[in-house]
């Protein structure tokens, strides 16, 4: 009998097949685009235009919307849609458990993702990215099992007043389980931490400080090698909640100078149920895996169990590959178009926009006075009316903006308010969707003042 388990990584011993991958990515649809996307880099703050529009389906059937939440979801183009569908089609079978071809070769094809997706955040090895269900979970893994390790009773754990609660419950649970201190950041009136608050609340005690790359309230982008650096000094690791950041800025892990990134695949044009955690090496092979079951094991008796090497000691059960490979397209649409091409429009989208706001005296714009400093989130309240009563009035106008905390509890908290609007934007916007949301607002105005 062939006892011979099927259940981990394809043996080195089977034939690999040379691999024609089928799947459409936004680097082979828009071969043809090449000179098109250099002249973009050259015309990307002309936002009266609107090249991309019309790679992202939902916009194009939707072509009233105004869509101005990509900082909860962005849209998909259709490259990524089609990553998805195809794997189905052409790959669809169980990665890692197989022997036969189809196995093999979506094997082949997570790994391609996994090298791409550790070339897109300059990882050094493609062993050291982890794919996740989101950032929330790559965050709860870090806390719990990077956490656990190194963070003990009388210890602290330094995060900002800024976080997104994915990135401050885990922590705040971490500590009231082990006894440690949980220490917050605070910006000045501008959303900057300032050197001498990193100095001041990153100390001897200090294990880990886990912050957010950029705010999903303020917009603003926190010094991360400023606060690297100065984790380091004390012994302490450095954590980044890339989840705002990875859609809009180029990500170099080595430069940051972190020892671990999370980020979300939805947020940057890919699927939903998709994440990435990268960690140091180090760090990854002495962290006990969260979750246990399939695929992450090497061996198992009836009365223990040992690990499989990273990354599949951290990916307990059958993978959403089809949602890898839309991840890999989503990677390949922005390499596509270049982060210099879509750093300046959404900047120049997101200076209009703060200008525009700021041009109503009833609104007040939350964060920083710099227009280009809000990366990607532009936050913001009108006088005397509830953001939940903008936000459905805008929407009877098919403008569609977040009203609400924005799991960012504290923060309001700290700022004096329950709630607040916000919109946002990526690089399928133009400034015809700014001046909707102007016209709209003062809509929102005239109803509640009468002069409607």
């Amino acid at each position: 009998m062939n006892t011979t388990a099927t259940c981990g990584v394809v043996p080195a011993s089977v034939e690999r097949r040379p691999i024609e991958h089928t799947y459409v990515t936004a680097s082979n649809m828009r071969d043809d685009h090449q000179q098109h996307n250099t002249d973009l880099v050259n015309t990307a703050t002309d936002i009266t235009t609107n090249p991309f529009k019309a790679d992202f389906p939902l916009l194009t059937h939707e072509h009233d919307l105004v869509f101005l939440d990509s900082a909860a979801t962005a849209q998909r183009p259709q490259s990524v849609l089609d990553a998805q569908q195809n794997f189905y089609e052409r790959l669809n079978s169980n990665p890692l458990r197989g022997l036969y071809r189809l196995s093999v070769e979506a094997t082949q094809a997570i790994a391609d993702v996994r090298q791409t997706t550790a070339s897109f955040i300059g990882a050094p090895s493609a062993d050291e990215i982890v794919f996740t269900r989101n950032a929330t979970e790559s965050l709860n893994l870090l806390a719990r099992s990077l956490g656990n390790t190194v963070v003990h009773a009388g210890d602290e754990v330094c995060i900002t007043i800024m976080e997104h609660h994915s990135n401050l419950i885990p922590w705040q649970q971490l500590c009231a389980a082990t006894g440690a201190h949980l220490v917050y950041m605070r910006p000045d009136d501008q959303g900057v931490l300032t050197d001498a608050t990193i100095e001041q609340s990153i100390g001897p005690k200090t294990r880990i400080v886990s912050v957010a790359h950029v705010s999903n309230v303020l917009g603003v982008e926190n010094p991360i090698t400023k606060i690297a650096r100065r984790a380091h000094e004390v012994g302490a690791l450095c954590i980044v909640d890339g989840a705002q950041s990875a859609p809009h800025l180029p990500i170099d892990v080595a430069k940051l100078g972190c020892d671990a990134f999370a980020f979300s695949a939805h947020k940057l044009f890919g699927p939903m149920g998709i994440g990435v955690m990268w960690a140091r090496r180090d760090l990854l092979e002495a962290m006990p895996p969260m979750l246990t079951g399939g695929e992450m094991i090497d061996w198992v008796t009836e009365t223990d169990a040992g690990w499989a090497p990273i990354p599949q000691k951290f990916e307990a059960g059958t993978q959403d590959a089809a949602g890898i490979a839309g991840l890999g397209a989503a990677i390949d649409y922005i390499e596509s178009i270049g982060h210099a091409t879509l750093q300046k429009r959404e900047q120049t989208l997101a200076a209009s926009c703060v200008h525009a706001l700021q041009s109503l005296p009833y609104i007040n714009v939350i964060g920083p006075d710099d227009p280009h400093r809000h990366v990607g989130v532009v936050s913001f309240n009108v006088d005397g009316i509830h953001p939940h009563d903008v936000a459905s009035i805008l929407d009877a106008q098919n403008i569609a903006i977040r009203a609400g905390h924005h799991c960012a509890q504290p923060l309001l908290h700290w700022m004096g308010i329950d709630s607040c609007c916000r919109a946002s934007v990526a690089l399928y916007n133009d400034q015809g969707d700014i001046d909707r949301l102007v016209d709209g607002l003062q809509k929102v105005w005239a109803i509640f003042h009468g002069t409607n």
